[in-house]
């Protein structure tokens, strides 16, 4: 199983096809399994890479909170890179794996050939907002406590119990890195000069608004609503998305 080890905390990640490389990370409490029906698609002419975030799937459950936030994350993402000797790729991910998409672009630009922003948000402007979303950060990570891996049954198609080992990863995650303490990536927007794909499931309402929003600050982005379908846009409609981000990124 090819991992990374950061620190002492080992990130797993696989790689499927040759070719330009697309990085792709999956959403909280999701695991790299949720690109599944991607896989064919993408790896027949790009080199498909997937991994789990800490607290997730494959990877390490390190027990120090502080270890959980977005540094970490998009540093594991450039670990990886860096292991597959990757100067450039393109970059995208669903909801929290589309900001850290967006905070990895932020941070290293030059290792961005294109982004691919699925059902995500940008984070906010406002405190107030800011806050409620932690509230609701929270309240998920006390969830996990309570109620261990069965807090996710019933859920979005993506956040399947059975591709975790425990919780409590899942717990410190909700804490340390879906929590938002600034502004910075949602006013980094207009500051995105590669090619930029937003894509969001047309039932997908929290995020509807966010991609506008998106589409409107990011210079030169293409938006597509997917018809029929919600949060886990490509799971719903895998033949769909698929088709979309295989056009984009061969015309871009």
């Amino acid at each position: 199983m090819p991992t990374i080890n950061r620190n002492g905390v080992n990130i797993f990640y696989e790689t499927y096809g040759e070719g330009p490389v697309v990085l792709l990370t999956h959403g909280f409490s999701a695991t790299s399994k949720m690109w599944n029906d991607q896989i064919d698609s993408l790896s027949s002419d790009y080199c498909l890479v997937l991994w789990d975030m800490r607290g997730h799937g494959s990877s390490d459950y390190p027990e120090d909170i502080n270890l959980y936030n977005e540094k970490e994350t998009i540093e594991d993402i450039l670990s990886i890179l860096d292991k597959l000797n990757v100067k450039k790729a393109n970059i995208g991910g669903m909801s929290l794996g589309g900001y850290m998409s967006l905070a990895f672009y932020n941070q290293f630009p030059e290792r961005v050939d294109s982004l691919i922003i699925i059902d995500t948000g940008p984070g906010f402007k406002n405190e107030d907002a800011r806050n409620n979303w932690n509230n609701y950060a929270i309240s998920t990570a006390e969830k996990f406590e309570l109620s261990g891996l069965d807090s996710l049954t019933g859920r979005s198609k993506e956040m399947d119990p059975k591709n975790h080992l425990n919780a409590k990863g899942l717990s410190r995650a909700a804490r340390g890195m879906l929590t938002q303490h600034d502004d910075r990536i949602i006013r980094s927007l207009e500051k995105i000069s590669v090619p930029s794909l937003i894509v969001v499931g047309e039932n997908d309402k929290p995020f509807l608004a966010s991609s506008d929003y998106m589409e409107r600050k990011i210079v030169g982005s293409k938006k597509v609503v997917i018809s029929d379908a919600g949060h886990a846009v490509n799971i719903d409609q895998p033949e769909t998305f698929n088709q979309t981000v295989r056009e984009f990124l061969s015309s871009k």
